[in-house]
């Protein structure tokens, strides 16, 4: 009986292991309708990579059920599973596709339950509505499969469906409405994303209506809002599972949302609502009641307010995503209460206050990320506890304080960024601990020290960013030796290290290396041209000598970037020299490349930036550098060279929106015609002629132009209403006439204009008030008349330089002036100005202030601003000092200056001109001032230039004049001043024609002296004293004489003697 017993057991197993094994129980193999089936599909596809070469007629592959992604039902042979998912190819990003259309001979295959032909590419047809007619189907993808068009509504004919997924088909796949997902009662996982369902009104009141969903994917499908009055509630009195994954991100989606989330407040684990339009504050009813969360997304929204404390809630929550939000106030403590965190996000906020005590204690934590914020505050010890984080990113802060030592705890750190805070002391030895670091940033901080040596026991380091600190030292060839096969950036610029660069040989990853802005010295090794890999090398601004051999380039065929600027590098190249390489930068400013043009350019056809500016060129600029910029350089520096030649036409010569410099050069004839869609020119201080209405085929996108300083003649053009975003305008030192025109008024962004030193007539057009954000204006040296108009004070309140000096103004200086609160510079010299000096010159608020050292213009687009072009333009002014004009560039910013001389004016100096604190210049000469001299002028601490001369000035020089340290010139001559001059070292110091033309002043350093010095002579102890003071002197010129006798008879008779002998 056991025996019998034993051979049941025995039979059932074996038939089990049948069951178990696909194919092995199918006695007559699949099913020949269902073969030919196959065959037929199989036929309908294009298979280049072989993937379909089991499915055959011969002998050996007449089983069905043995083909690649074909599975049988072991009892009747039936095929229930076709699984065709497209394989990964060797990269990452292609696969091996399947091409073609479906064949409707799948109808074949009734009992089919399982259909995957992900990844596939049906070259954008449309998904056919017979798979609807699959009747037994419970499983579809047709994710990732290049489908286009309608979803067909016939797909809700599959009652049985468990899991559907038509993701991520990019050509527009879409659905009008989603009524026939009803049908779908069965659905577990529905996965629409990068459907369009723009049209799908009514899309939750339809996923309500799927009671066993539990899954459900609705990224990039263009979701209409929920109708505020229409979120019916879901009821789950049918679900067998509740809905746990939710991912409706990249939709635009409101807060309108929220009520329907509430629906799955109490089953949702994983909720995805990143990049959309929420914007209001994060609502704890919505959120904080979620209390079975695992996985929270709501970066890239709008979202503002505080983080509620309520967050701390959520005590299941592993995932936190709050990055690039508008979020405020302090991290609440309560996020300590979330222990099971592994990912805490809060990025890209406005989040201010000190990190929380309670986030060092997550020790959970794997990934940190609190950067771009206002965090302030310090670095804890603390942060040493968190042993698992592989991820720590608190850049772009305001933290404080030393960097802990105990942060070399944290051996499982991958990525550590530090960068861009206000981080001092040195870089911790214990960094070397770190031996899983990668990534390594913490450039833009105050570090100081040496780099430690410890850094070379980080292996696998890839990244060290260590810019923009104070650290120094000299840099040892291995002091990052262990990462000599992993390191592929290294940026060290902007620091102080010292010594020369470098060998880094070994280091066969590398990337990126940047030095600039060091004391590094000698010369440029060899070995820098092995870097196989070499992307970007930037050894700018540092003292390197020597000279650039082929050798230094020889193996850097992947450069891109090269920047060896203000270094004194000399450029060895023989002339049949072809780079290895395809640059997209060059920047070799102040390298010596001349004196003729360097023929290895012409290889380059990929350039974007030039920059050869300085570089001691004396040659032809040659025909074929044109070909070089043609369509691609965005950015050409040739200035400062003494390149020849006449200018050919370059409307076709550049990129669109190119930055233009071949100012200071020789280039001489007309101007030519300009790219439509130049973004800046500048060909100041060339020999250029002719007229320049050649520029009226500029487009718009003109922001600064400057053709300063050449012998460019005739009318001014009359296009100017097109350059609406014009910021910078130089035109000074040329010899343009006419009249500035009333288009002028068009420039409603000009920040700067000069037309200095020109032969312009007429007055200014009243359409200047419309140019409301001048803050530079320079037309001295015309012959501009009129008068000054009263509505500069009120049109143009950002005024800080304003220079009308050398016309033929006419008229009183109007009050009106006194409204310009910015100005910094006040020029009218030289005019036929009349009337008093306003009493109201104290109000000119920045005379009374320190300024920034330079005046600066924005003047570039912000996606510019983002590909490194500079932003600015650094002003320059003439100022007059004692008949002469210096130039102030790097520290226009702080000269504060009045200049009324050479006029007519009338009347006293006012009083109010003494609240000009800040003032260092401040000329009234050459008019006919009456009056005294203000007797608290003294307060003018900052004044270097004092000019009074030639008025009508009376009175006693104030003595408060003394006080006066900074003062280097003085001129109060050619007036009616009287008394003695203030005893003080400085006054005392100056010529005395600082004080001519006043008979009545006396005293040092005037040879006259004043009654009361005589008056201290003739006393008897005088007399005395000066007869004792006498007989000395007396004594020591005859002693003088006799020893010069003695020295001149010798001198000459001695020499004679030795001669002689």
């Amino acid at each position: 009986m056991a025996g019998r017993s034993f051979q049941h057991l025995l039979s059932f197993l074996m038939l089990l292991l049948l069951c178990a094994q696909p194919g092995l129980g199918n006695v007559t193999g699949c099913i020949e309708r269902e073969r030919q089936a196959l065959l037929r599909f199989k036929r309908g596809l294009v298979d280049d990579y072989g993937l379909l070469s089991s499915w055959g007629d011969e002998h050996d592959n007449r089983n069905c059920c043995n083909w690649r992604g074909v599975q049988c039902r072991n009892q009747s042979g039936h095929v229930i599973r076709l699984h065709l998912q497209a394989p990964c190819s060797e990269n990452t990003y292609e696969y091996q596709s399947l091409r073609g259309e479906i064949s409707p001979s799948l109808l074949e295959l009734d009992h089919l339950t399982h259909l995957d032909l992900s990844y596939n590419d049906f070259e954008e047809s449309s998904i056919p509505p017979f798979l609807g007619s699959l009747s037994r189907m419970q499983y579809l993808n047709l994710s990732h499969a290049n489908f286009s068009q309608t979803v067909p509504t016939q797909l809700g004919n599959l009652s049985n469906l468990l899991s559907l997924d038509l993701s991520r088909n990019y050509h527009e796949l879409n659905s009008g409405n989603l009524e026939w997902l009803s049908r779908l009662s069965s659905l577990r996982h529905l996965d629409l994303s990068f459907v369009n369902l723009s049209e799908a009104i009514h899309w939750s009141q339809e996923i309500n209506k799927l009671p066993s969903l539990i899954h459900l994917g609705l990224q990039y499908c263009h979701l209409p809002p929920i109708p505020p009055l229409t979120n019916p509630s879901l009821s789950h009195g049918n679900s067998s599972v509740p809905l746990v994954f939710l991912d409706l991100s990249w939709n635009g989606l409101t807060s309108s949302i929220y009520p329907w989330l509430l629906n799955f407040s109490t089953t949702l684990l994983h909720l995805d609502l990143s990049f959309n339009d929420l914007n209001c504050s994060i609502l704890e009813y919505a959120f904080g009641n979620m209390s079975s969360l695992a996985y929270l997304d709501l970066s890239y929204n709008q979202l503002r307010g505080s983080i509620p404390d309520t967050v701390g809630k959520m005590v299941l929550l592993s995932h936190l995503d709050l990055s690039h939000n508008q979020l405020q106030g302090s991290i609440p403590d309560t996020v300590g209460k979330m222990v099971l965190l592994s990912l805490l996000d809060l990025s890209y906020n406005q989040l201010q206050g000190s990190i929380p005590d309670t986030v060092w204690k997550m020790v959970l934590l794997s990934h940190l990320d609190l950067s771009r914020n206002q965090l302030q505050g310090s670095i804890p010890d603390t942060v040493g506890n968190m042993v698992l984080l592989s991820h720590l990113d608190l850049s772009r802060n305001q933290l404080q304080g030393s960097i802990p030592d105990t942060v070399g705890n944290m051996v499982l750190l991958s990525h550590l960024d530090l960068s861009r805070n206000q981080l001092q002391g040195s870089i911790p030895d214990t960094v070397g601990n770190m031996v899983s670091l990668e990534k390594l940033y913490l450039s833009q901080n105050q570090l100081q020290g040496e780099i430690p040596k410890s850094l070379s026991n980080l292996c696998n380091l890839q990244a060290l960013e260590l810019d923009r600190n104070n650290l120094s030292g000299q840099l040892a060839p291995d002091f990052v030796a262990c990462a000599n096969d992993t390191l592929e950036t290294l940026s060290l610029s902007d620091n102080q290290f010292s010594g020369s660069v470098p060998a880094l040989i070994e280091f066969s990853s590398l990337r990126k290396l940047h030095l600039a802005f060091n004391h590094l010295n000698g010369t440029l090794p060899e070995s820098v041209g092995q870097l196989a890999e070499l992307q970007s090398l930037d050894i700018a601004s540092n003292s390197l000598q020597g000279t650039i051999s082929e050798a230094h380039l020889f193996n850097l065929s992947q450069l891109s970037y090269l920047n060896l600027s203000s270094n004194s590098l000399t450029f060895n190249m023989s002339l049949e020299w072809v780079p290895p390489f395809q640059l997209d930068s060059l920047l070799l400013a102040s390298c010596k490349l001349g004196p003729r043009f360097p023929s290895w350019l012409r290889t380059q056809n990929q350039l974007r930036e030039i920059d050869i500016s300085n570089s001691e060129i004396s040659d032809v600029l040659p025909d074929w550098f044109w070909n070089v910029t043609t369509s691609t350089v965005e950015t050409l520096s040739i200035s400062n060279n003494r390149i020849k030649g006449t200018l050919p036409n370059l409307s076709s010569k550049f990129a669109a929106f190119s930055i233009i410099d071949m100012s200071s050069n020789c280039f001489e004839g007309s101007l030519p015609q300009l790219p439509y869609d130049m973004q800046s020119l500048d060909l100041s201080n060339n020999k250029l002629s002719g007229s320049i209405s050649l520029l009226c085929t500029v487009g718009y996108q003109l922001l600064l132009l400057d053709l300063s300083n050449n012998s460019l003649s005739g009318g001014l053009p009359n296009c100017w209403a097109q350059w609406g975003s014009l910021v910078v305008l130089n035109l000074e030192n040329n010899r343009f006439s006419g009249q500035i025109l009333n288009s002028f008024g068009s420039l409603r962004s000009i920040q700067s204009l000069h037309l200095r030193n020109n032969n312009l007539t007429g007055e200014l057009p009243l359409s200047f008030k419309n140019c409301t954000s001048l803050r530079f204006i320079d037309l001295a040296k015309n012959r501009l008349s009129g008068k000054i108009p009263e509505w500069i004070g009120g049109s143009l309140p950002n005024l800080i330089v304003l220079n009308l000096g050398s016309n033929r103004f006419s008229g009183g200086i109007c009050p009106e002036l006194c409204q310009l609160k910015n100005i910094q510079i006040l020029d009218l010299s030289s005019n036929n100005m009349l009337g008093v000096v306003p009493r109201c010159v104290g109000s000119f608020t920045a005379m009374t202030k320190k300024g920034s050292l330079v005046i600066a213009h924005n003047y570039s687009y912000e996606y510019l601003r983002h590909r490194g072009v500079p932003a600015s333009y650094v002003d320059r002014a003439l100022v007059k000092w004692k008949g002469r004009e210096f130039e102030y560039k790097s520290t226009l910013g702080l000269v504060k200056s009045i200049d009324l001389s050479s006029n007519k004016l009338s009347g006293e100096i006012p009083d109010k001109v003494i609240d000009l604190v800040e003032l260092v210049s401040l000329n009234l000469s050459r008019n006919n001032l009456t009056g005294l001299i203000p007797t608290r002028i003294g307060q003018l601490k900052s004044l270097e230039v004092l000019d009074l001369s030639q008025n009508q000035l009376f009175g006693e020089i104030p003595a408060s004049l003394v006080e006066i340290s900074g003062l280097s010139v003085l001129d109060l001559s050619d007036n009616n001043l009287s008394g003695k001059i203030p005893q003080g070292t400085q006054l005392q110091s100056f010529n005395i024609d600082s004080y001519k033309g006043n008979p009545a002043l006396c005293g040092l350093p005037l040879l006259k002296k004043c009654s009361e010095d005589k008056i201290k002579k003739d006393s008897p102890t005088q007399n005395i004293e000066d007869k004792i003071q006498q007989d000395g002197n007396d004594m020591w010129f005859y002693v003088s004489i006799a020893l010069g006798f003695i020295v001149g008879f010798w001198g000459v008779c001695g020499t004679l003697l030795l001669n002689n002998s």
